[in-house]
């Protein structure tokens, strides 16, 4: 008995798709080295005072630990996303295991503060070498289709998760060893992936010819840079010197022979406005969280482990979208997904805008993290999906690079704009419930940008321009 050719088709559209054994090796190293580096990014959160205590740190200069990783993993990764084009996607990502081995260990054994952020550097700039890197390796290893789109959803639930496990093993290790464990995790875990990686994948082909437009990196770098710093430390100046640079970055782009961001791929529907999406994803959902943890912990008075079980109950949604976002987009189009996961993510937070004083609030919380945290990986898989669509292979380090440089931006920049817009209210809940009600405008205005920003080009041609043309007979 035969089945009809269409029939076959749609059967093998249906099915999920199947990874060889040298793939399911490959996601394992590239996705587990995601994961390390999302686990990272938290791990010292849950346990700043005992770090600064442990180097003679002041209360005043805990915020450097993060900004210390912050700045340079969001203002290095276009450069490092384009380097990895030029001079090899696989070079780079050992290159960037190896600084995070070092990185690590410069930052456990540190004895003083200047030691310890020089860790905390290293570490970020680890970070953005290797995320663009990782990404754009798995973008030209699974073709643009169902198989990337399962592949980024993968790694979207693994960054999501990654952020959670991170505040839960940072208070457990602080607890049951010391702070510099945080730092020493990640030393058996980058060296297994740095054994692993040239075993099962081959390096990227280099162009004939490898230029980098050394202009344009030092001026996009150093505004990113100065504009992050600005955001971090509410200072003006910073912000004029960041935003004169960006600018002069796009005047260079405009001229350069080879420039580091071609301006067709900047002014491309799905680069533009997947990056705009990423954007606000990652500035109001990781703001959110960073608000409710103040909230569960200062308002309700959970321990700090026990605040991380209480994310960990609605992170299992995160894992869940992560696994099934893939089939959403090839059924309904990233165009739907983004636009639907962004408004799942926005609306989530309406319910908390009357949380109370009282612990059965959690009645409450729980239900619309669980429900927010589903579609904020949505989001995330389908924005990444977008913003690296359609472009050739040697330009893939670019789009991840992009994408990277959003992540990085967005999280670094979306907690303390929004810790300021809570600080103009004197009481607490008060300023909570401005803060996330900013939050819920401003993602759902975005929603309305996204869903026109990315409508097809034919539907912006008009009903009468269209009837206009002459029918041929």
């Amino acid at each position: 008995m035969s089945f009809p050719a269409a029939t076959i088709a749609t059967l093998e559209a249906a099915s999920p798709p199947r990874f060889s054994a040298r793939q399911r090796v490959i996601l394992f190293v590239l996705l587990g080295a995601g994961f390390m580096l999302a686990v990272d990014f938290s791990i010292l959160n849950v346990a700043l005072p005992e770090v600064g205590a442990g180097v003679g740190l002041g209360l005043s200069g805990l915020p450097w630990i993060t900004s210390a990783y912050a700045l340079p993993a969001a203002g290095f990764a276009l450069v490092f996303g384009r380097l990895a084009d030029l001079f090899g996607r696989r070079r780079l990502f050992l290159s960037a295991l190896v600084v995070l081995i070092g990185a690590s260990l410069l930052g456990g054994l540190a004895a003083n503060p200047e030691l310890l952020l020089t860790g905390r550097v290293l570490q970020g700039l680890a970070t953005a070498m290797a995320t663009p890197a990782a990404l754009s390796l798995l973008t030209t290893t699974f073709a643009e289709g169902p198989m990337r789109d399962r592949v980024l959803g993968l790694n979207g639930a693994l960054l999501a998760s990654g952020f959670t496990v991170g505040a839960l093993v940072g208070g457990t290790l602080v607890s049951l060893l010391s702070w510099r464990a945080a730092f020493f995790i990640n030393v058996p875990v980058a060296v297994v992936i740095l054994i692993l990686t040239p075993l099962v994948i081959s390096e990227s082909k280099l162009p004939g010819k490898t230029t980098l437009d050394l202009p344009g990196a030092v001026t996009v770098t150093g505004g990113l840079l100065a504009v992050i710093y600005a955001i971090i430390e509410k200072s003006v100046a910073p912000a004029v010197v960041g935003v004169l640079l960006l600018a002069a970055f796009w005047m260079i782009e405009l001229r350069a022979p080879a420039p580091l961001a071609p301006m067709r791929i900047l002014r491309r529907p799905t680069v533009k406005w997947g990056n705009y999406a990423g954007l606000m994803v990652f500035t109001m959902e990781p703001a959110m969280i960073f608000l409710t943890t103040l909230y569960l912990q200062k308002v309700l008075g959970f321990a700090p482990l026990a605040t991380g079980l209480i994310f960990g109950v609605p992170g299992l949604a995160a894992v869940a979208a992560g696994v099934i976002a893939g089939r959403f987009i090839g059924r309904f189009g990233t165009r739907k997904v983004l636009a639907v996961g962004l408004s799942v993510q926005g609306l989530a937070t309406v319910p908390l805008l009357f949380l109370g004083a009282d612990r059965l609030a959690l009645a409450v919380l729980i239900p619309a993290l669980f429900i927010g945290f589903f579609g904020h990986v949505t989001s995330i898989v389908a924005y990444m999906v977008t913003g690296t669509s359609g472009l050739a292979n040697d330009e893939q380090g670019l789009a991840t690079g992009l994408t990277s440089m959003t992540q990085q931006v967005a999280i670094t920049a979306g907690i303390p704009i929004l810790s300021s817009v809570a600080a103009t209210q004197s009481v607490q809940l008060t300023g909570l419930h401005l803060a996330l009600g900013v939050d819920v405008a401003l993602t759902l205005v975005s929603v309305i940008f996204i869903w026109f920003g990315l409508r097809p080009r034919s539907e912006h041609r008009p009903a009468m321009a269209r009837s206009a043309v002459p029918a041929m007979s």
